[in-house]
């Protein structure tokens, strides 16, 4: 690349960088406090809290990436007409197609980062986020023990603890197990623990007493301790197998599906759409770069004129980013949805690099044009009217 290739290149991915992390870290926020709950309810720690929302921002990506791509290119003509640099250029004999070659690189470095996040990083993180939740969710103690609560663990077996501390400390624990018919425990301890290990899952109690009632005699025994395991490995879901949807499959789990899967056998209309799905992520880029730079590439002598390019493109990209959710939607049941998908996406690069290669300038009407001036000189007799009031 030339040195104005290399500037233009740095400048624009340097701006769909800045826009993609502002975008997702939007997005993320307003993900993550649906699960703000695991602190407050289920006594999870902050780091644990941050890694489960954070398994999401791929997939998230792989949304805003293109969108991030377009107004990147958006800013990055933005500037260079506003510098009057495209102007320059034209001048010095570059054509449209040659201007538009850097952005094609920026466009190229997206698509291959989609195409990754879309055929591994995604469904990694979607299927660690689902196991990772299961986890949380499906074992007692961090699910049915809440603060403040009797819960019966089973027909004879009580638990209450006072509250959830930071750190998955649980104080104030008072157990009643009347499982063995022979006697009864009840056990009254400061603070506890949770500990899993390969022998499973067991409350480790601290600084307590257990009171031990047995069938014949008077009077119960009484043991003070400092540290007790009470087994809880009957109630741990610890090792359960988590059913992965279609969101969490590999590309090439999609390409192949295994003949006995459970999931393929039930939707193979989904499996069929979220393969092409994946498939046209990359494409997206390209799409939206040679539509942005159609309508804003070519050198503008009016404000006007600017502005109507700026809104024609963005029409334009979300006109396609929606008839290309609706091929989606339609994918599952039709096999020609996502055939009619490719035509969109293939027919707007078309559309765009003729624009482009033939240097036509996308202008408003004249009609148009006209009716926006005789709009705007009416408000400005009307205001003018209204100022000395």
């Amino acid at each position: 690349m030339g040195s104005i290739d290399r500037y233009i290149f740095r400048t624009t991915l340097a701006s769909f960088a800045l826009v993609l992390v502002s975008l997702t870290g939007v997005i993320w926020i307003t993900q993550a406090l649906r699960g703000i709950d695991l602190m407050t309810s289920q006594g999870q720690t902050i780091l644990t809290f941050l890694g489960v929302t954070s398994l999401v921002i791929p997939a998230l990506v792989l949304i805003i990436s293109p969108i991030a791509l377009m107004i990147a290119v958006s800013h990055t003509l933005n500037k260079l007409a506003t510098d009057s640099e495209i102007i320059v250029m034209n001048a010095a004999g570059f054509s449209p197609f040659r201007l538009f070659r850097p952005f094609l690189y920026a466009t190229c470095v997206v698509a291959l980062l989609v195409a990754f996040i879309a055929a591994y990083l995604a469904p990694d993180g979607m299927r660690r986020l689902k196991q990772w939740d299961a986890d949380i969710t499906a074992d007692v103690l961090a699910n049915i023990l809440q603060p403040g609560r009797f819960a019966q663990l089973d027909q004879n077996l009580t638990i209450r603890i006072r509250e959830r501390q930071p750190g998955g400390l649980l104080s104030g624990i008072f157990i009643d197990d009347r499982r063995d018919p022979n006697e009864r425990v009840s056990i009254i301890a400061d603070h506890g623990t949770v500990v899993k290990n390969e022998g499973g899952s067991f409350l480790i109690l601290e600084d307590g007493n257990l009171e031990r009632f047995e069938v014949g005699k008077r009077d119960p025994a009484l043991v003070a301790f400092g540290r007790y395991a009470f087994d809880m490995s009957k109630f741990s879901n610890q090792g359960h197998d988590v059913a992965l949807g279609i969101r969490e499959r590999y590309l090439w789990e999609l390409l192949s599906p295994a003949v006995d899967d459970p999931g393929y056998k039930d939707g193979p209309g989904q499996f069929r759409a979220e393969l092409h799905d994946r498939f046209m992520a990359p494409i997206y880029p390209f799409a939206f770069a040679a539509l942005t730079f159609a309508f804003l590439g070519a050198p503008r002598t009016t404000r006007q004129s600017r502005n109507f390019s700026i809104g024609s493109s963005i029409l334009a990209v979300f006109t396609l980013r929606m008839a290309g959710f609706a091929c989606s939607v339609m994918a599952v049941k039709s096999p020609l949805a996502p055939l009619v998908q490719y035509l969109m996406l293939l027919g707007a690069i078309g559309a765009g690099l003729w624009l482009i290669i033939g240097g036509i300038v996308v202008e408003p009407p004249p009609a148009l044009m006209e009716a926006i001036n005789k709009s705007n000189a009416h408000l400005m007799r009307l205001f003018g009217r209204l100022a000395p009031a």
